[in-house]
């Protein structure tokens, strides 16, 4: 299976950079994958909680942007993490972002970040803020 194209227009290079690759989106689901590499850990050598958290924060606003009419933006207002298991180094996880509100204003998304032997490895809630064009003078 090919990975999906993402358009320019919510092409996220942090995402990039930590390896994120989008492998499924639609407007209330997205699901990703990322490698755990040295760079992306702490000591011992597992994905540190910053990489983690990265992981899902970009999956919530690749999902939101997903949602948004021409024009529009988003941010993330809040985000709550819990840490249930370790990631080492060398293996892959898996990431699902599932809507639980995709309203006018605010979207809320909830990230399950599973380990390649289907252990889930954190819970990730997120809010987005959805931005509105600026008005043209």
């Amino acid at each position: 299976m090919s990975e999906p194209k993402i358009p320019d227009a919510i092409r996220m290079p942090f995402a990039e950079l930590i390896g994120m690759k989008i492998i499924s989106s639609a407007p209330e689901r997205v699901t990703a994958e990322m490698t755990v590499r040295p760079e992306l850990c702490t000591n011992p050598a597992v994905l540190h909680g910053g990489a983690l958290m990265a992981l899902a924060d970009s999956l919530g606003a690749y999902a939101t942007f997903l949602n948004l009419r021409e024009g529009q933006g988003t941010t993330t207002i809040e985000s709550k993490t819990n840490f249930l298991a370790p990631a080492p180094v060398g293996t892959k996880v898996t990431a699902e972002c599932a809507a639980i509100h995709r309203g006018r204003r605010t979207m809320v998304w909830q990230t399950r970040i599973m380990s390649e032997a289907g252990k889930l490895i954190g819970i990730i809630t997120q809010t987005q803020m959805v931005l509105d064009a600026p008005v043209a003078k």
